[in-house]
């Protein structure tokens, strides 16, 4: 389909954006020691206007904050290495904007980060109430911003963006739920504006009349007692009127009972916020959350309800998503699953509380080379290799594609029909569609780059010494585990992959062995399709602990709501007819069942590997069959194999 409201420019206070993608602010990590910006973080961002993002919005903390998570405009010192960054993005033919993040902890004095807030309110995320800000540090807060502005523009920013979201600081002081001062700065609506007012009236006098700015409105607080849509009416007359140029919704905090960057929410889920939001004021409005395929950000153009489409983690998953999209080649975006992988890495980092707790690295689960754009690009090969891969889950095809790239000769095998592997049965529960859409991706990237397919085609080491490859790669994947206990063969007795794939089915009550990702999963494809007696013993004493903790709250949350009951701390002991044979910390037990299924996890045979190793001159291993992990290790892998054959 053409995209044509998405690639049409757009102008907002003077500046020109190319087309109407905006890359939303994330942090990553990628920042130097000494928190100043670096060719890995340039790089970085330089892709994505090479991919062809319209705006590119970068966070930088106003104040230190001991976090080394973003990079700084605390200091002059940063503006240089700011401009080699601008300069950059300008050349790719972007405009950038520079977010100013105040998260939760702030320097005051001496070295040591302080978790500060509006009022002593218990902060959620780390149970404990953060200091009562003084009207001086207040004072201090908004000279800052302003000194930061100027940074920003010196540093060859075409705009800055104040952030009021999250729950962060700023957003605090707005928030009735957290901000319980009684003076200027506290109580009515006014008053909890103020600060934010004061930041606005200050960029203005230090950055320049005419620097447009950006408000990141956190417009519906997702939070019980919280800010509603209607509530954001007054602030955005109030922003409009101090100058602000442009609104950038965001829902949320991070605490937040409702997810907003999740594979269970619909895609363009809070649409409609910046919908109404355009209702309210005259400020042309940025759409954001879960918009992450060109087809969804033309529908909510078309729609009216924005005037520009946000996408954040679809461009670490692609930062070439925009030209592809341009082009017609939309089958070949690389889809962010909305894992969080990523957001976990970061907010891991930012629940440290010391200086420099260490170095981050936004892992992306299906780019390898995000945050690695600064390395050099696999060579071309000195002689060009008959390759054998054989598998074609996502370590397979990665490990073909990039092989193919570079100039080998690639065929992939498969027993299986079609490509993608364990992916396959992956894909089958419920809000896991973007797995299918990886599937087809690296499927058609993979034919791109040149490599051939032979599917319904099991491989043995004779077929590989008889064709002599030059090199081969194993991707065969690992196999489920099966526990070694009484009655584990039995009739009622079923694999996970076995009921997603319709070749077996569950019936009556349900125990399923299992508690990670695999049988939680499962557990809510049964309540999908009716099953309403499930229960998931888990050995370990948390349920689900392979999945993001950003997300896991939310799964379970789900899971519990239906019904499901968990059992932790449970041991399987036997299998019988009737149900499962248990032991607890209460000692033996049992759970009626009429269909236990097994969703262990998988486990990776090194025989099967050693089989192969005198087959070719060059063998190599990848993803599941050398230890049963997830995507990102699978592709990270493969693409490691590509580049090195």
């Amino acid at each position: 389909m053409a995209f044509d409201r998405l690639f049409t420019p757009f102008t907002v206070a003077g500046m020109e954006l190319r087309n109407r993608v905006v890359m939303l602010p994330m942090s990553t990590g990628f920042i130097e020691p000494d928190e100043t910006v670096g060719e890995r973080f340039i790089r970085f961002y330089e892709a994505r206007a090479e991919g062809g993002a319209g705006l590119i919005i970068i966070p930088f903390t106003p104040m230190r904050d001991g976090g080394h998570v973003e990079p700084g405009l605390f200091d002059d010192r940063f503006i240089p290495a700011t401009r080699r960054l601008t300069d950059r993005i300008h050349d790719a033919g972007a405009r950038v904007a520079a977010q100013l993040i105040l998260s939760y902890f702030v320097i005051l004095k001496g070295d040591t980060p302080e978790l500060v807030g509006p009022s002593p309110v218990v902060n959620r995320l780390f149970r404990t109430a953060p200091r009562e800000l003084t009207l001086d540090e207040i004072r201090l807060i908004v000279a800052e911003f302003g000194r930061a502005a100027r940074r920003a523009r010196e540093g060859g920013c075409d705009a800055v963006e104040v952030l009021v979201a999250a729950g962060y600081i700023l957003n605090r002081f707005l928030s009735p739920i957290s901000n319980a001062r009684t003076d200027d700065y506290g109580g009515s609506p006014e008053n909890r504006m103020r600060i934010i007012l004061d930041v606005i009236d200050r960029i203005r006098a230090e950055a320049g009349e005419d620097f447009p700015i950006i408000c990141r409105l956190n417009v519906e607080e997702q939070m019980p007692g919280g800010l509603t849509i209607t509530d954001a009416k007054p602030v955005l007359e109030a922003l409009e009127r101090h100058g602000v140029a442009l609104i950038n919704t965001y829902t949320g905090w991070h605490e937040s009972p409702i997810p907003t960057v999740a594979p269970s929410l619909p895609k363009g889920a809070f649409a409609h916020l910046s919908q109404q939001i355009k209702a309210f004021c005259n400020l042309p409005v940025i759409a954001s959350n879960r918009i992450n395929d060109p087809a969804t950000a033309e529908a909510i153009l078309a729609g009216g309800k924005a005037d520009l489409i946000g996408m954040g983690r679809a461009l670490i998953a692609d930062p070439e998503l925009p030209n592809k999209a341009r082009d017609g080649r939309t089958a070949e975006i690389t889809p962010c699953l909305a894992c969080s992988n990523c957001l976990a890495q970061i907010m891991s980092a930012l629940y440290q509380t010391r200086p420099g707790a260490g170095s981050v690295r936004s892992l992306c689960s299906v780019n390898p080379l995000a945050g690695r754009e600064w390395e050099p690009p696999p060579a071309a090969p000195a002689r060009k290799k008959r390759v054998f891969v054989v598998g074609g889950g996502p370590g397979g095809m990665t490990a073909a594609t990039v092989a193919a790239a570079r100039g080998h000769d690639v065929t992939v095998f498969d027993a299986a029909g079609a490509p993608g592997g364990r992916l396959v049965a992956a894909a089958l529960p419920p809000f896991k569609e973007e797995i299918r859409n990886l599937i087809e991706s690296q499927y058609v990237r993979a034919q791109k780059a040149g490599v051939r397919f032979r599917f319904d085609h099991p491989v043995d080491p004779g077929f590989v010494e008889r064709e002599k490859p030059d090199a081969l790669v194993l991707a065969t994947g690992a196999d489920p585990l099966r526990l070694p206990v009484p009655g584990v063969n039995g009739p009622n007795v079923v694999l996970a992959e076995d009921v997603l794939t319709g070749r077996r089915a569950a019936r009556g009550r349900v125990a399923v062995i299992g508690g990670g990702s695999v049988g939680c999963e499962m557990a809510e494809f049964l309540l999908e399709r009716g099953v309403a007696d499930v229960t998931v013993l888990e050995m370990l004493g948390r349920m689900a602990d392979n999945v993001v903790p950003t997300y896991r709250p939310f799964f379970l949350g789900r899971l519990k709501a239906g019904g499901v009951k968990f059992s932790i701390r449970t041991t399987v002991t036997g299998i019988t007819d009737g149900g499962v044979n248990v032991e607890r910390e209460g000692g033996a037990d049992f759970v009626p069942a009429d269909t236990v299924i097994l969703a262990a996890g998988y486990k990776a045979d090194p025989l099967k590997i050693e089989a192969f190793r005198q087959a070719a001159p060059e063998v190599h291993a990848v993803g599941d069959c050398v230890q049963a992990r997830a995507i990102q290790e699978a592709v990270e892998e493969g693409f490691a194999v590509g580049a090195a054959l």
